[in-house]
């Protein structure tokens, strides 16, 4: 730029990749689950996003459920992607399975429901809840053996408990990949209510 010291110059030229680079550092942080809660909740809406936030409250409220864990459970599985699959043939925000969903139906009503309906986001969120509550009535409450359920299957589950006496940790999960997700979603719940809380509304007896 005309008029520019060169000292002004290298200055300049130092600082842009340096702001780019910690804004990179930020994202990755994020990714690997190193933002604390305690940061301010504008901040955390910014690395964390809620789109169907009517949708997750409406369906919450209908199973008994917190938003906020249904949300984290979201983010976990789809980033808030509507119309993402597995190599399981999971589908959607929740990544809900076809023969979940179809079983779901079946115990519902749901008489005129096809699969397609899965990337449909309030279908895919009310089913997801209503499994979600299953495995929470299933497991007497039980947060952490839930949300090992909804990723790693119930009768893995159910076997791991067998040699546990009953009850189940994260630490306790024989899985990485499964006690890596309850961890994770159990901070998540805690990043999205303190991000959310307004818009989410509260959890049951909140």
């Amino acid at each position: 730029m005309a008029g520019e010291t060169p000292h002004r110059l290298l200055t300049e030229r130092v600082r842009r990749p340096l702001l780019i680079g910690g804004l990179i550092l930020v994202v990755l942080a994020a990714a690997w689950g190193l933002l604390s809660v305690t940061k301010p909740g504008w901040f955390l809406r910014v690395v964390y996003p809620l789109s169907h936030a009517t949708a997750i409250r409406a369906a919450a409220q209908k199973n008994a459920l917190d938003p906020a864990l249904v949300a984290a459970i979201i983010y976990q599985e789809s980033r808030f992607r509507d119309s993402v699959s597995s190599h399981q043939g999971a589908v959607g925000l929740m990544q809900v399975l076809p023969s979940t969903a179809q079983d779901i139906a079946r115990k519902t009503g749901g008489t005129t429901f096809v699969a397609s309906d899965l990337v449909d986001a309030r279908v895919n969120i009310l089913y997801g809840c209503y499994y979600l509550r299953q495995l929470l009535d299933h497991y007497h409450g039980s947060v952490t053996m839930a949300v090992a359920a909804y990723n790693a299957g119930q009768s893995n589950v159910d076997a791991w408990l067998t040699t546990t006496g009953g009850k189940l940790t994260p630490r306790a999960i024989p899985f990485s990949e499964t006690r890596d997700y309850v961890t994770r979603v159990l901070a998540l719940r805690k990043l999205y209510r303190r991000a959310y809380g307004a818009r989410l509304g509260p959890a049951p007896g909140g």
